[in-house]
């Protein structure tokens, strides 16, 4: 089965390690299918960056191919400061650079979508956010993780939002593992969390 080589998705090691105040989260948004290129632009400049991707099998000339595409097509994810925003801007093929004023939020959904890549589970990207309850995963390797339900087949997708550019995965988990959050204070605040996408 042919299969193109994942790219480095995440540079150096200690990307979610350093603090916010050394070293802020900023959002590229990119020219059309420019992503890969940026990651490697980002890796050359030595520019810390995110570029979560997942894995996607084909049928291609007869046979099974896999390639890895980004997970969120347009953005790509770094962190630094004016310097590190320069060397982004002179690789031509940033649209804009967007500013994170919530680093802690932004952070958050990162890592939690970096965790959710670590279980090698499938990461689905989604469009739009599915309508659904709020829940919180109470065992196993995802305990605390918040999110939306959406029913398939007597499974539940767990949708993961990255609030700042709108987008969300999800993962496929066992029903034995969420409890619903019944307090209506509670699911409001965690709905906030999740706005609906904005249109592009």
């Amino acid at each position: 089965m042919p299969i193109l080589k994942p790219e480095a998705d995440f540079y150096p090691e200690h990307l979610f390690d350093t603090p916010l105040d050394e070293q802020p989260w900023w959002v590229v948004h990119l020219r059309s299918r420019q992503e890969k290129l940026a990651a490697r632009e980002a890796l050359l400049r030595k520019v810390p960056y995110y570029l979560p991707q997942r894995e996607q099998r084909m049928m291609s000339g007869g046979r099974n191919r896999i390639s890895y595409l980004p997970l969120f097509p347009g953005y790509l994810f770094f962190r630094g400061g004016i310097e590190e925003r320069l060397e982004m801007l002179k690789t031509n093929l940033c649209v804009r650079l967007l500013e994170v004023l919530d680093q802690a939020a932004i952070h958050e959904d990162l890592l939690q979508i970096r965790k959710l890549q670590e279980t090698k589970l499938p990461l689905i990207p989604h469009p739009e956010l599915t309508e659904g309850d709020p829940v919180r995963i109470m065992e196993g390797p995802f305990k605390g993780y918040l999110g939306v339900i959406e029913k398939r087949r007597g499974h539940f997708r767990l949708i993961v939002a990255v609030r700042f550019i709108h987008r969300f995965v999800s993962v496929e988990l066992p029903w034995d593992l969420i409890s619903p959050v019944k307090d209506p204070a509670e699911a409001n605040r965690l709905l906030e969390k999740m706005p609906k996408p904005a249109s592009d």
